[in-house]
């Protein structure tokens, strides 16, 4: 059964970073962040795919930073200078086969439970 298991969310004021990391009980070439916040859809934040595209949404663009250690199944997101606009809950998912739009929720078929990101202007 494949588990992903996110951590490192919490609170934290405007302008601060946090880093958050995703620990696979497999191996997936594919794999990304997403993030829903209250009365929104889920959103893709970035993705890692096998090729070595890791495509950002444009609202993280030169603040957030994916990257993986294949060794320890563990991906990570580097987020700096928070906004109060990225408060929502984030998600680790993963997928077998390579997906053709990486920030599409509905290209990932493994998901974590989440982890809770409040940033307080």
């Amino acid at each position: 059964q494949v588990q992903l298991m996110e951590s490192g969310g919490g609170s934290v004021q405007a302008g601060g970073s946090l880093r958050l990391s995703c620990i696979a009980s497999l191996s997936f070439m594919n794999m990304g962040w997403f993030r829903q916040a209250p009365g929104k859809q889920r959103e893709g934040v970035a993705a890692i795919v096998g090729d070595g595209r890791t495509p950002y949404a444009d609202s993280v663009k030169g603040r957030f930073t994916i990257s993986r250690d294949n060794a320890k199944n563990t991906l990570y997101l580097q987020m700096n200078s928070l906004k109060p606009e990225d408060t929502a809950m984030y998600y680790c998912a993963a997928s077998r086969g390579r997906p053709i739009a990486p920030l599409s929720p509905r290209e990932y078929e493994h998901w974590g439970q989440g982890t809770q990101v409040t940033v307080s202007s």
